[in-house]
């Protein structure tokens, strides 16, 4: 099992509606390839999530649908439509397939975004991998943070399910805050012009999950 997670932007002034943006991802979660494909979007940012059976699949291939509506992005010789997000923190990861399949009924799939300070991506960093991988406290099983520059993008699944992790952490040391409070994560976040620290909802263009399709 991989969990792909990958950003993109949309052209100025580009419609998204009756483009059939889902319909790729929508196959490959009927053919067994991924378990769950959801996209999301921000202002004129695209995210997309998705948890891989077997390999990994790019994020072109997940929404190929959305390739003349996105911008190019620089930085390497070949022209790319997505970047990948780095995951920074996650409660659980899939230790096989069965271990993955939801056992409840998922009323909603979300997403989130929130901005880093720049100054203090290192140290959010270092308390979420810290956390992640002592395995401190337990938190939503499917929940899962990444981070492209100083924006951060958050999957969620409601009701949360909450177990504790089947594969061990990395780290042997106990250095998470035992009030996870301490480590002033109030200080770690840029405002919203609102005021508002932390993540905000965003727009779900569609969620796709493997059994929705296996008595049809």
């Amino acid at each position: 099992m991989y969990r792909v997670i990958a950003k993109a932007q949309l052209k100025q002034g580009v419609s998204i509606n009756d483009r059939g943006l889902g319909e790729t991802v929508r196959g490959l979660v009927r053919s067994g390839r991924l378990m769950t494909g959801a996209a999301f979007r921000w202002q004129n940012h695209l995210f997309v999530y998705a948890e891989c059976m077997d390999l990994p699949v790019e994020a072109d291939a997940l929404m190929p649908e959305a390739a003349e509506l996105l911008e190019d992005w620089p930085g390497q010789t070949d022209k790319r439509k997505w970047i990948p997000m780095i995951d920074v923190f996650h409660f659980n990861e899939p230790a096989s397939r069965e271990h993955w399949l939801r056992k409840e009924p998922v009323e909603r799939r979300a997403g989130r975004v929130a901005h880093l300070k720049p100054e203090m991506a290192a140290s959010y960093i270092y308390y979420h991998y810290q956390l992640q991988e002592e395995q401190a406290f337990h938190g939503p099983k499917y929940e899962i943070i990444a981070m492209h520059e100083n924006l951060l993008f958050g999957y969620q699944e409601f009701p949360a399910v909450v177990e504790p992790p089947v594969l061990p952490g990395k780290l042997k040391t106990s250095g998470t805050p035992s009030n996870w409070s301490d480590s002033r994560m109030d200080l770690h976040f840029q405002p919203w012009e609102d005021g508002h620290l932390y993540f905000k909802p965003i727009e779900t263009l569609f969620a796709y999950y493997v059994d929705e399709f296996r008595t049809r």
